[in-house]
């Protein structure tokens, strides 16, 4: 057994990250496609002579990058490699960034960046269908304000539009990185109906900035309106 696992495996390597690697390598194959389990634990085992705990160690740094889902009592489940699962890969260091002074800051700044980017673009380059669906997501937006909680939902989804816009991929898992990121503390902000109504005026700017092709118009409603939103809800993390 010893023979067969210097030979698999480069000297210097964790069996454990070895055992990753091969695992990667055979999903990216398309050998275990998606929603496929993985082998069961004792063929694995023999596979790549290793104990249980490298087996198990392994398992979970996979399911760390979104490669397997795993349940209690199941055998994990392979998963698509795609940008959501390198965005839930990242999620762990990201949670400890947040937990750093500024951290929060940092990262609802990166936020305004790119959206002040991403309704530049859609000013200048969205489609009628897109302009329809924004509108769309605005409707939901101006309906929800009585409901607070149906109002965040919809600010959620109004924004999730912009993001969309591109049709490049990489732009939706980040935008559903940062609500996950930013959930925790962002739901902690108190809400009214009033402000519920301030925020959609807001977002009927952008909109309206961005059906009528005016990017500079879009990126300052798109700004004042994230930045407002930070001043009022910045009270409510443990940075100032």
């Amino acid at each position: 057994m010893s023979t067969q696992i210097s030979t698999l495996r480069p000297p210097g390597h964790r069996a454990a990250d070895f055992v990753v690697t091969a695992i990667e390598g055979r999903i990216a194959a398309g050998e275990l496609p998606d929603g496929a389990p993985l082998p069961p634990e004792r063929d694995l085992i023999e596979s790549y002579g290793v104990s249980r705990t490298v087996v198990r160690e392994a398992v979970a740094t996979l399911a760390s990058r979104g490669l397997v889902e795993t349940r209690p009592r199941f055998r994990p489940v392979v998963r698509r490699p795609g940008f959501d699962a390198a965005m839930a890969a990242a999620s762990g260091v990201v949670g400890h960034l947040l937990m750093q002074s500024g951290g929060v800051k940092n990262l609802y700044d990166t936020r305004i960046f790119l959206e002040a980017a991403l309704v530049r673009q859609a000013a200048l380059q969205a489609r009628k269908d897109d302009i329809e669906a924004l509108r769309r997501a605005l409707d939901a937006n101006g309906e929800a304000i009585p409901d607070s909680d149906a109002f965040y939902r919809t600010d959620v989804a109004f924004h999730a539009v912009l993001y969309e816009i591109p049709r490049n991929p990489v732009f939706p898992a980040i935008h559903r990185a940062f609500t996950g990121w930013l959930a925790p503390q962002w739901t902690r902000m108190p809400r009214s109906p009033e402000r519920n109504r301030m925020n959609f005026q807001r977002h009927s700017d952008i909109y309206n900035a961005i059906r009528d092709r005016d990017p500079d118009a879009a990126s300052e409603a798109l700004t004042a309106h994230l930045n407002a939103a930070w001043e009022y809800v910045r009270g409510t993390f443990d940075e100032a």
